[in-house]
């Protein structure tokens, strides 16, 4: 099942970094997040890639022509450096489709500037390219495909700090609470669509909304709640986060270490 993950976006709640790199190329640890998040994917068996660019694009490409296996795979040197073999291996077997889709386009006009790339598929997957998760992936798609919906994905409780609010029409606060405390989902992505979704973007149409909506009127999308690890990376505070995890040795997302 091909994926296709959005990189065009200009990341401007992580200007620290973005202002000079795309948000998908900030570094955890020795890889950049678009990297452990295909990484993901190919643990689950899932290397057919196609990346949505935009801003910045031809850095992702320049990272990708110019991939250094080394720098996070254990090898051995001989002959002063001109032999190199690799204990492992772990893009070797990917398929990565690099399409150029437009500086300011929103997430709708990305995906159907890829559908001739997704001819093929009954079904693919769709993500965005700044959050990583533990998720059981096969099941979650086992998930969306019994469901028989157009689409599908995964809704997750938010890890910000916002504080929950409700009041009368007069201004007096009747109830007052973590966010994260409440029974409030958010969209996490991991997007898992039939064919049939073209049917439902028109120009124009961003694709959490118009084309989503016109779903659930149909009653044909559906949402697998993950309690699970799921964090995204869309300020610096959330930067330093995951710097911190992996540190630590803490990195759920990386199922292919266990």
């Amino acid at each position: 099942m091909k994926v296709v993950l959005f990189c065009g976006g200009l990341g401007t709640r992580l200007r620290e970094h973005s202002d000079v790199i795309p948000k998908p190329l900030v570094n955890i640890g020795y890889r950049p997040i678009i990297w452990h998040l295909m990484r993901y994917y190919a643990h689950f068996g899932h290397k057919d890639f196609v990346l949505c660019l935009g801003y910045r694009g031809d850095m992702i490409r320049e990272y990708f022509l110019n991939y250094n296996e080394c720098l996070s795979n254990d090898f051995v040197m001989s002959e002063g450096g001109r032999k190199i073999e690799l204990i492992k291996s772990d893009i070797q077997d990917w398929r990565i489709t690099f399409v150029d889709t437009g500086l300011h386009s929103n997430l709708g006009q990305r995906l159907l500037r890829v559908r001739e790339y997704l001819k093929d598929e009954p079904m693919f997957m769709v993500n965005y390219a700044d959050a990583l998760t533990d998720l059981p992936l096969d099941e979650h798609i086992e998930k969306i495909k019994a469901s028989n919906a157009i689409g599908g994905f995964v809704a997750v409780r938010t890890s910000q700090s916002f504080h929950s609010v409700q009041s009368d029409e007069a201004g007096w606060v009747s109830s007052i609470g973590r966010i994260k405390d409440t029974d409030f989902w958010v969209n996490g992505g991991y997007f898992v669509f039939k064919q049939d979704i073209f049917n439902y973007i028109e120009e124009g149409d961003e694709l959490v909304e118009e084309p989503f909506n016109r779903l659930v009127e149909q009653r044909q999308l559906y949402v697998n709640r993950y309690t699970g690890f799921w964090q995204q990376m869309d300020t610096f505070r959330e930067k330093i986060l995951y710097d911190r995890m992996e540190a630590r040795g803490d990195c759920p997302w990386m199922l292919h270490r266990k």
